[in-house]
């Protein structure tokens, strides 16, 4: 039995079903692309749509869908991806086993010209990977999952992506070659190392994982000793998939702490700079906080109680360093759930029942809010509110909530043996593994 309050369930169950329609209702029935974002004529978002696979059994498991047709939506994704243009021509799907960051909603085909992501393929892959132990029935659907789950990610070359390096670049273009920029100092890159080390056709070598944990920062910020990295969302997401807690890395090993610990510690750091509040932004608070990579009012310059305010649009937002224009996003609390249920509990009655900010919305908390700033003219809230959702916020509020109340996505994924095969390689040890 759970020791919890009755409405915190009801709260948790209620934001988790609104936040899980995303998936439901902006996915290509046609061919299982999730949309970046809610504007019109947006792209898909190979990352929301790894995060929709992952949810899938999530929504089986809590009654939000039947499993035949999680099955019937998981097959169309996975066919899609295994069927579509693979190659270096430029409107393709996909080169090398990874795929175009947007694709276009309707035709599959890369949009914006945009990269071809190494981050983004790997939380593509996680998703099928978890549908692959998950839909374990002897059908021909089940099989079927399975078999192309285990192929798209066996077809990924991480030593293609290393480009020579001794670390994993960014991405590649079909117009440029290879992005300049490499995976470099802790961040998101964790699940991706992971994946490319654990796989059977082409690994990366063990010496990239060192090279990545050479880049580290440790650091200490309000008290806390932690593995720094600014946006919040960077301590998370690697977490959706694989639980950290209780194993350690050679670094980690040194340090006497795991990185769940660390992310542990990285969002007391949160909580700390919002009751500092060194720029004097409205709302800041112990139950107001979440400073991430997210949508913002601006770009925009305003003078506000005699203070000249600089605004940004969407960009990596982080702290103690910045960019930190007093902008929030509710997903970022959220996702922290597993790692401090004692102030996120909190964070979320506030912007629940406090700031109402699950009001107005079709799927839950929309993308990020801003109480300094004035918004349009007869907004409901006050204050600035993106007026969008995104998948890649909405995939860690399903999956983090159900880790906090089950732990069900880390123990599938405890069953998943390239996980447990990169974990090895790159040195991890002890706990569940």
């Amino acid at each position: 039995m759970s020791s919890k309050p009755l409405n915190v369930e009801a709260d948790l169950e209620k934001l988790q079903r609104e936040t899980f329609d995303y998936f439901l209702y902006e996915t290509n029935p046609a061919n299982g692309l999730v949309i970046d974002k809610t504007e019109a004529n947006w792209p898909a978002s190979i990352a929301a749509t790894g995060f929709a696979l992952a949810a899938y059994p999530v929504a089986v498991e809590r009654g939000f869908m039947p499993r035949s047709d999680a099955v019937e939506r998981t097959l169309t994704t996975l066919r899609f991806f295994w069927n579509s243009p693979h190659g270096p021509e430029p409107d393709a799907t996909g080169y090398q086993g990874f795929y175009y960051h947007f694709l276009d909603m309707q035709t599959g085909r890369r949009a914006w010209q945009c990269e071809l992501s190494t981050v983004d393929s790997a939380f593509l892959l996680a998703g099928g990977l978890t549908t692959a132990v998950y839909f374990d029935a002897e059908t021909t659907e089940e099989l079927e999952i399975r078999t192309l789950a285990d192929a798209l990610y066996r077809r990924a070359d991480w030593q293609w992506a290393q480009n020579r390096g001794a670390t994993v670049t960014h991405g590649w273009k079909p117009e440029s070659g290879f992005l300049k920029y490499r995976w470099e100092g802790y961040d998101e890159a964790l699940l991706l190392y992971v994946l490319g080390l654990g796989s059977p056709t082409h690994p990366l070598p063990e010496s990239s994982y060192s090279a990545w944990t050479s880049t580290y920062k440790w650091e200490k910020c309000y008290g806390y000793e932690f593995l720094y990295a600014g946006s919040l969302f960077t301590h998370q997401l690697s977490h959706v998939w694989i639980d950290f807690h209780g194993i350690q890395d050679i670094f980690m090993r040194e340090k006497g702490i795991d990185y769940f610990e660390n992310s542990r510690r990285a969002t007391y750091v949160q909580q700390q700079y919002a009751i500092d509040n060194p720029f004097k932004f409205a709302g800041y608070a112990a139950c107001c906080w979440g400073i991430t990579a997210s949508e913002g009012p601006g770009p925009d310059t305003l003078k506000l109680d005699g203070i000249e305010r600089q605004f940004f649009d969407y960009v990596g937002r982080g702290v103690p360093y910045g960019p930190d224009d007093g902008t929030l996003a509710p997903w970022a609390v959220v996702a922290s759930l597993p790692f401090a249920p004692e102030i996120v509990l909190f964070a979320l009655d506030h912007c629940i029942h406090q700031a109402k900010l699950t009001q107005f919305n079709s799927y839950g908390f929309k993308a990020s809010f801003n109480p300094t700033h004035p918004g349009t003219p007869g907004n409901p809230y006050g204050w600035w509110v993106s007026p969008w959702h995104f998948g890649l916020n909405q995939g860690p509020i399903v999956l983090m909530i159900e880790n906090y109340r089950t732990g069900f996505v880390w123990r599938l994924m405890r069953d998943c043996p390239y996980i447990a095969r990169g974990l090895r390689r790159a040195g991890f040890g002890g706990g569940w593994l």
